[in-house]
């Protein structure tokens, strides 16, 4: 490494020493590539590592956290989407390079374009409303995220003007956007639909990821004070069972997920307790089959353990918020064309015509290319009418729309065990897994010496 010479032997070793270091391993796994990655600890470095992986819709399948005063290590067991180990070396490189700078290249770049972040009521329709709204104004969407969860709405649409191909920077026309998006959002009965349009220089400090922006505005949109149904919940199988214990003696609070695995599973949960301002010190993942056990030992930032009821049932509601957002029921629709104007609005207008209602999207283009996926229902949340696709295929085009099989992942609730019914049973026996779980990891990755 050539460094600049302005730089003294005591700036070389301090960042040394808070550049991480990352070994990518294909040995050391037979069935995945281990990816271990350690240096100086700051708030938000596992996301932003986390992160890096599921950008390229890899599936972490073990892993396990472990930090010691200022310092970190990483160590996770990833597979391609299609199980396999990773061999790519353009793929290897970029994790390597992204990793060690904690500075990710973004796949889709945002300069140049206008954000509008959308929160709100949902209702049948409304998405195709909005884009219908944005073609009218001359916007072109050259990028979107929608969520939907319980009846709410969340969409971060990235904007250029159709004409010039620029961000719109124009404070008139801004107004006239956000004014015609306010109205649509609130034509309902609750009127509380909100909407914000960011441009740069802005734009880059406040949407640095959409599916992280995504999570923000979902929990800051959640009602907490909802009536408590803990009894109903308990006997929902599509809840992911996430419970909170207090480890009092050590000041941690331990947060365990069990659900059904799937990929950006462990991205939506570090997220969310990350952007609580939680500090995840030490923590396992595991997969067996399709169902994934996550444990993590938490502190707010302060060093104090989560310290009364009310702020336990927020933390356990916001994870399982977070896992369902993305566990979204619904076909998978891939459409695949030429870009044009007003084609998201045709789109999504076909659905709405035919009684299918939009849980789930993400669209983008790439030179003149338009590669969107939706995940869509009928208006009631059932599975949609396979004569209704048939419909939309003719009218969008076969070769354009296709449909993909493959089943949403759905989130299972199990029955507690005995280890969250009794607190310091359960606290020693997460212990005992935790440490059973680094000796395996640390000895395979030939660490230490296995007795």
């Amino acid at each position: 490494m050539e460094w600049p010479a302005y730089l003294d032997e005591y700036e070389k070793l301090v960042i040394r020493m808070n550049t991480p270091r990352v070994v990518i391993d294909n040995a050391a796994c037979p069935t995945a590539t281990v990816v271990k990655v350690d240096s100086g600890r700051k708030h938000g470095v596992l996301l932003e590592a986390v992160q890096v992986l599921t950008d390229l819709n890899l599936s972490i399948k073990k892993g396990y956290i472990s930090s010691d005063g200022r310092w970190f290590m990483y160590v996770f067991h990833v597979t391609d989407q299609y199980g396999c180990k990773l061999t790519d070396d353009n793929v290897l490189s970029y994790i390597e390079q992204s990793l060690s700078t904690w500075k990710p290249t973004r796949s889709q770049s945002f300069e140049d374009l206008t954000a509008v972040e959308l929160t709100g009521s949902d209702r049948p329709g409304l998405l195709s409303e909005v884009f219908a709204v944005l073609a009218d104004l001359e916007c072109s969407v050259v990028d979107a995220r929608v969520w939907t969860h319980k009846g709410r709405i969340a969409c971060v649409v990235f904007i250029k003007d159709e004409s010039s191909g620029s961000q719109i920077e124009d404070a008139t026309r801004i107004d006239v956007i956000e004014c015609r998006l306010s109205h649509l959002l609130n034509l309902g009965e609750q009127n509380d639909g909100r909407v914000s349009i960011i441009s740069m220089p802005a734009l880059e400090g406040s949407i640095s990821h959409a599916d992280r922006r995504l999570h923000q505005m979902m929990f800051e949109d959640f009602n907490f004070d909802c009536v408590d149904d803990t009894e109903a919940i308990a006997m929902d199988t599509d809840v992911p069972c996430v419970s909170v214990q207090d480890w009092a003696e050590r000041g941690y609070s331990i947060v365990t997920v069990q659900c059904k695995d799937r990929r950006k599973l462990l991205f939506d949960v570090v997220c969310t307790l990350t952007d609580m301002d939680f500090v995840l010190s030490h923590g396992t993942l595991n997969t067996e089959g399709d169902q994934a056990h996550e444990e993590f030992y938490i502190r707010h930032m302060d060093g104090s353990p989560i310290s009364s009821e009310a702020e336990r049932q927020r933390v356990v509601r916001s994870v399982q918020a977070a896992i369902e957002r993305r566990g979204s029921e619904g076909l998978r629709l891939e459409l695949c064309t030429l870009d044009r104007s007003g084609l998201l609005s045709e789109v999504t207008r076909t659905f709405r015509e035919n009684g299918l209602l939009v849980t789930r999207a993400e669209v983008s283009t790439k030179d003149d290319m338009a590669c969107n996926v939706f995940y869509v229902t009928d208006m009631t949340g059932l599975p949609a009418d396979p004569r209704s696709i048939e419909s939309i295929q003719k009218r969008i085009g076969e070769s354009c729309l296709i449909i993909k099989e493959e089943k949403t992942p759905r989130v299972l609730r199990k029955v507690a065990s005995d280890r969250f019914e009794e607190p310091n049973n359960g606290v020693a026996a997460g212990l005992l897994h935790l440490g059973s779980f680094f000796k395996r990891n640390l000895s395979s990755l030939g660490l230490i010496k296995s007795s």
